[in-house]
């Protein structure tokens, strides 16, 4: 009997869409993924979802869904789509020093108790509950922000990753795009090079 291929859950935050550098990357990683044939890979859109931040109306149905524990429910979804993968690939670029807003929108809607964390009230911790055992994070920038604390995407992500079970976190970045220190094109194609590294032994 063959077995069963592992379920791979692409989320795609590149706002500039095809013209996106960081999608090139996200491209490249899972080129050199897919024809090894041990992922059903699922991808998920951003830009073509319909995600809405929670506040107002939007908040107080989910709010009243969460106390009847209709966690079936469709608003809940996503949480469930995320909670079963069993690794994630989150390709989102640099943006105001973190990530998009529109990845943190989708955060907002995953981040559901008892689907992708659950808590311990006996002792008032959260715990994760996904099944991932993996989640890679792949993002480029204009300016040189490795290693400055001023990068707040990076460990954003890893204490997500943390929060939700996730075993491992891994992450390539490209730095300085725009800075014209070494041409565009050589940083990318080295970042890609460091994700198809990692994809044969992701």
């Amino acid at each position: 009997m063959a077995s069963r291929k592992k379920q791979l859950l692409y989320i795609d935050c590149c706002i500039r869409g095809d013209k996106s550098r960081t999608r090139r990357l996200a491209d490249a990683f899972l080129g050199e993924l897919e024809p090894r044939g041990e992922f059903e890979i699922e991808r998920l859109f951003l830009t073509e979802e319909a995600l809405f931040p929670l506040f107002g109306d939007f908040f107080l149905k989910r709010e009243k869904l969460l106390e009847q524990g209709r966690l079936d429910h469709p608003r809940f979804s996503y949480a469930h789509q995320f909670a079963k993968a069993d690794r994630l690939v989150v390709a989102a670029p640099f943006w105001d020093l973190s990530v998009p807003a529109l990845l943190k929108i989708y955060i907002e809607n995953i981040s559901v108790q008892d689907i992708t964390f659950g808590c311990d009230t006996d002792r008032g911790l959260l715990y994760g509950m996904c099944e991932a055992e993996k989640l890679l994070f792949l993002t480029t920038r204009g300016g040189a922000y490795e290693n400055s604390p001023l990068e707040t995407g990076i460990p954003f992500m890893r204490n997500l990753s943390s929060f939700f079970g996730i075993g491992q976190f891994d992450f390539v970045a490209a730095d300085g795009l725009d800075l014209l220190f070494e041409p565009p094109e050589t940083i990318l194609k080295r970042a890609i090079n460091e994700a198809l590294a990692l994809a044969k032994i992701w």
